[in-house]
């Protein structure tokens, strides 16, 4: 599948500026048919769901709408779909309502390599008895090791929390290997994806996760966010809104103080465009389409991702943390290296003169960046780039970057 690249930047008014943006793992460009929906939501249907009157039966609506649309990226049920204003809350959410079943001596496993997002909610059963084991990446290659998750399994299992493709390393992580793993062990699979998300078409039934999260926000939409849960999953949660919402009220129970509507009628335009890809691309409509839009922005990744790293692999002062390769199947295009001793920042600030917009630090993936010797260096730098990125602008990075290197 090709893409067309023309099309693509088209649709990003953002992009007709004189700034390059590579740091869209912190958050994309909006689409502006995305801009345009979250408009006509708040200005012709901007009333509360769940009334007889016709304004209010638009906006109930529009916002099954949503869910229609996130199961067709997803491939799963609407029923199966929470929203949110973001992963770190809907991965708060779904900790608290999970409180009932995580008894003193339980155990969840985390990884080190994990944005904080799917840390820190799972942190604080420790208060309540439950004990956290930790599965960390090797120093060297910052590689997860399946035989250590299989170690680190036992029969007090509950969870298992991984991230598909790191933010700060951009590997991507084996997740149905992951979760069958889990399974065997009886235990369920939280992951999240809002690294994933933009680069890669996802089927939450052929990766076979309990939990799937991500950020529309990363995904050229509004701040929004998304969470896909097995429907018996989500029915045997706690509920964590008012009282009088009893446990089978899904997916409302686990949506306190109801979702953002006109992000969650907005968000119906990434998929759209997505899938709009796919089928300029030559495939059908639907999920077909959604499919072949990902195999395109994948091609157009992997290409512009080799340029960069080719460029970083014939530095010899330039330590690229993570793997080097830019196949379609072992990351996404987010890049972070290191440049001997020199700090990052200087770096980055030397960039920002360019006005090409990329980042250092730790960026929210803190355990891995403090426990691997990287915070001498102020973290890493982070090139994060998707497929409205092009190779013009990638061999500008490399010229802002060059003095630095």
């Amino acid at each position: 599948m090709t893409l067309d690249l023309d099309f693509a930047r088209a649709q990003f008014p953002a992009l007709s500026g004189e700034w390059t943006f590579m740091d869209n793992a912190g958050g994309s460009q909006v689409l502006a048919r995305v801009a345009s929906r979250v408009s006509d939501y708040l200005l012709t249907s901007n009333v509360q769901t769940g009334a007889s009157y016709e304004p209010s039966r638009v906006s109930t609506a529009r916002v099954s709408q949503s869910r229609e649309a996130f199961a067709r990226f997803m491939n799963c049920e609407p029923g199966e779909i929470v929203e949110g204003p973001s992963t770190t809350i809907l991965i708060r959410f779904l900790s608290e309502a999970m409180t009932g079943r995580l008894q003193p001596g339980d155990e969840i496993i985390l990884t080190n390599t994990d944005h904080e997002a799917n840390i820190g909610p799972w942190l604080k059963h420790e208060a309540r008895g439950v004990k956290i084991r930790w599965w960390r990446c090797d120093p060297e290659t910052f590689e997860l090791d399946l035989e250590d998750l299989k170690n680190l399994m036992s029969e007090r299992t509950k969870l298992v929390c991984v991230t598909h493709a790191s933010n700060i390393l951009g590997t991507i992580n084996p997740i149905r290997e992951i979760a069958d793993i889990a399974h065997a062990g009886g235990a369920e699979l939280c992951v999240d994806a809002v690294a994933y998300a933009p680069h890669r078409a996802i089927d939450v039934k052929a990766l076979d996760a309990d939990y799937y999260i991500f950020s529309v926000y990363k995904v050229f939409g509004p701040h929004h966010a998304v969470m896909f849960g097995k429907r018996d999953k989500l029915l045997a949660l706690d509920n964590i809104y008012h009282y009088f919402f009893d446990k089978t009220r899904v997916p409302h129970k686990l949506e306190p103080g109801n979702i953002n509507y006109e992000c969650a009628w907005g968000s119906i335009g990434s998929v759209d465009y997505v899938e709009e890809l796919g089928t300029r691309a030559g495939a059908g409509e639907g999920r077909a389409g959604i499919e072949a839009g990902f195999a395109a922005i994948a091609e157009q990744e992997r290409a512009i991702t080799a340029r960069l790293l080719d460029f970083l692999g014939s530095r010899n002062s330039v330590r690229v943390i993570g793997r080097t390769s830019s196949a379609i199947a072992d990351r996404v295009s987010t890049v972070s290296f290191t440049v001997g001793d020199t700090s990052s920042r200087e770096v980055v600030e030397g960039v920002d003169k360019a006005k090409i917009g990329i980042r250092y630090g730790d960026f929210y993936a803190k355990r891995i960046v403090e426990e691997h010797g990287l915070t001498r260096t102020d973290g890493t730098v982070r090139v994060s780039m998707v497929h409205y990125n092009t190779l013009e602008e990638v061999d500008r990075l490399i010229a802002a970057l060059e003095p630095a290197l």
